[in-house]
């Protein structure tokens, strides 16, 4: 995989994707401290919400990959199978739980066969709350002397609008205002859904990102299509609700490393665009970039973010922040 001959592009912004979530458990506070301290210009809180609507940071509404919630007699009966997003999913979910039965629950490694190191702290840590994010923020910011911005996901908003009755919209934006949090703040909200970032464009100024990947389409608009979201005409509908798209490597850069035209055709649309997810494991590199020593050992992540720098791309979402600097 060969470096594209570029001019020298700016700095791209370091979005810790789940925190530092290649030395942490992701999505706990440890691990959002830790990736500030890494150095990263942004932490990703990925979004779900309790039963009494609290706002807290999961990967998934689903808790047993990254709880022990499985183990917990108390809960056995909280048990369902749910269709989200067209698939059949088994276990426990954060909105059948109250935030204090949830803070009953400790974090655990998702991915402990590529991140063992990660395994020593399961059991530590709570789940955590948006609020408390945005205290941990402040503090570090304190701390450091330098501005940590939030991009935060929102996670199945039509799902549970749907199903639940409970409107993401409305919660994130009072929370956010609750916390005293404006547009003028770095902070960035994103979607694999389209409907959600509409209403968000409708109702405030905060910068919007419409996430994208090489397959499969918005669960709320089951007639598009990723695919046809990145050419020139969708970037261009995009552009009327987004700011910037959030987009798989697959889609920004070809097997051998040179950049695709989907930069090019987002910045003609007033797009930026933040590339995901930089991780440093064999496991995750393109094969010419892996090292010796199998699926969890580590690769050449830093050749990978050379390339996505070199494309053009204004940030990049990352397991590694102190890599990706």
């Amino acid at each position: 995989m060969a470096l594209p001959a570029a001019a020298e592009p700016a700095d791209m912004l370091v979005i810790a994707h789940r925190g530092a979530s290649a030395e942490r458990p992701e999505h706990t506070l440890a691990a959002y401290e830790l990736a500030i301290e890494r150095g990263a210009d942004y932490i990703e809180p990925d979004l779900v919400v309790t039963k009494d609507l609290a706002l807290v940071s999961r990967h998934e509404n689903e808790l047993s990959e990254t709880t022990d919630v499985a183990s917990r007699e108390e809960f056995e009966d909280r048990r369902r199978d749910k269709t989200i997003d067209g698939q059949r999913v088994a276990g426990w979910f954060a909105e059948d739980f109250t935030l204090a039965e949830l803070r009953t629950l400790r974090a655990k490694e998702r991915i402990a066969a590529i991140r063992p190191a990660n395994a020593r702290y399961d059991g530590l840590y709570h789940v955590p709350t948006l609020a408390e994010i945005v205290k941990l923020v402040r503090a570090k910011e304190a701390e450091t002397g330098r501005r940590i911005g939030l991009y935060p996901e929102l996670k199945h908003p039509d799902f549970l609008l749907q199903e639940a009755g409970i409107d993401m919209v409305d919660l994130l934006l009072k929370e956010l205002r609750d916390l005293g949090i404006t547009d003028a703040d770095p902070v960035y909200i994103q979607s694999f859904e389209v409907g959600v970032l509409q209403r968000l464009n409708q109702r405030s100024d905060f910068k919007l990102v419409q996430l994208v990947k090489p397959e499969d389409g918005p669960a709320d608009e089951p007639s598009m299509r990723y695919a046809d979201m990145v050419t020139p005409t969708g970037l261009e509908e995009v552009a009327k609700y987004a700011d910037a798209i959030g987009a798989h490597i697959e889609l920004i850069l070809n097997p051998d490393g040179s950049p695709t035209s989907l930069v090019a055709d987002a910045r003609a649309n007033g797009l930026d665009v933040h590339a995901w997810t930089l991780r440093p494991e064999n496991v995750f590199l393109p094969a010419p970039l892996r090292s010796a020593g199998g699926d969890a050992a580590r690769g050449n992540m830093a050749a990978l973010k050379e390339m996505l720098r070199r494309a053009g791309v204004s940030g990049v979402f990352t397991d590694d922040p102190k890599g990706a600097r």
